[in-house]
């Protein structure tokens, strides 16, 4: 048990209730993994406010036909090469294409990228996941 802390917590008794239901729901072994994982999940947004590098993926839905849109989609992705580790294309169908990028680098500078794809006139719909390059945690 060499590097483990053990410490107790008292909740109110529908908190608990609730909270029980939702490590069922999300099929925790136990209370112990669940309030790691919500710590963690806490210190990874703090990452995002406050750190010097993260890790995360841009993913966008777009209809490739739309005139331009690819050549500009592009060229933001030129401008931020220091924060784009890769990037995928995928054809949902013939008019629809999913791109993800991934990124690490800046906050800052990845939630900008972010929100100048998602401006692009055309594309459909943008999500950041924001994720740790893991540094933080261990």
């Amino acid at each position: 048990m060499s590097g483990l802390i053990r410490f107790g917590i008292s909740l109110d008794k529908g908190l608990s209730e609730r909270f029980d239901e939702l490590i069922r729901r999300r099929a925790y072994t136990n209370r112990s993994e669940a309030i790691r994982d919500l710590i963690r999940q806490d210190l990874v947004e703090q990452e995002w406010l406050h750190g010097s590098e993260v890790a995360g993926a841009i993913t966008l839905i777009y209809n490739h036909h739309k005139r331009e849109l690819l050549n500009k989609i592009t060229d933001i992705q030129h401008d931020f090469q220091n924060v784009i580790i890769s990037a995928q294309h995928i054809h949902l169908d013939h008019h629809n294409c999913l791109e993800i990028i991934a990124v690490k680098g800046n906050p800052a500078e990845v939630q900008k990228l972010a929100s100048k794809l998602k401006a692009v006139k055309g594309v459909k719909h943008s999500t950041l996941s924001m994720s740790t390059t893991g540094k933080a945690l261990t």
